[in-house]
């Protein structure tokens, strides 16, 4: 399961509407890519539904995740914040045993561990 914030779903609606389309299928996509120096970066975007997605509904917010990215992110916690750094998404994810200075880059436990949770 992933679920979002109450700020984070504020700012998901707020872009959603700034679009102007029919966004029945649409939602945040949350996904897991290789890089940084630490293995793993979160992609988010702005998406449609794809086939074989997961999709998690929060009070009517859709979040897609592609199925090899979903045990990297399970059990995730998305928010958003707006600091005197920057202001952005920010995944919580409790599958996380490694991060690298910067926040950019994450490392999980291998595959097997992970699938577990």
């Amino acid at each position: 399961m992933i679920t979002i914030t109450d700020k984070g779903a504020e700012k998901i609606r707020e872009f959603l509407a700034s679009q102007g389309t029919d966004n029945s299928d649409a939602g945040l996509r949350v996904g897991v890519r290789g890089g940084g120096c630490s293995g793993f970066q979160y992609a988010l975007a702005f998406d449609q539904k794809r086939d074989g997605d997961e999709i998690f509904d929060y009070e009517g917010l859709k979040v897609l995740v592609d199925g090899p990215s979903l045990p990297y992110i399970k059990g995730s916690i998305i928010d958003y914040v707006d600091s005197l750094t920057g202001a952005g998404f920010k995944v919580e994810n409790p599958n996380v045993v490694a991060a690298c200075g910067c926040g950019s880059s994450f490392r999980v436990a291998d595959e097997e561990e992970v699938s577990a949770v």
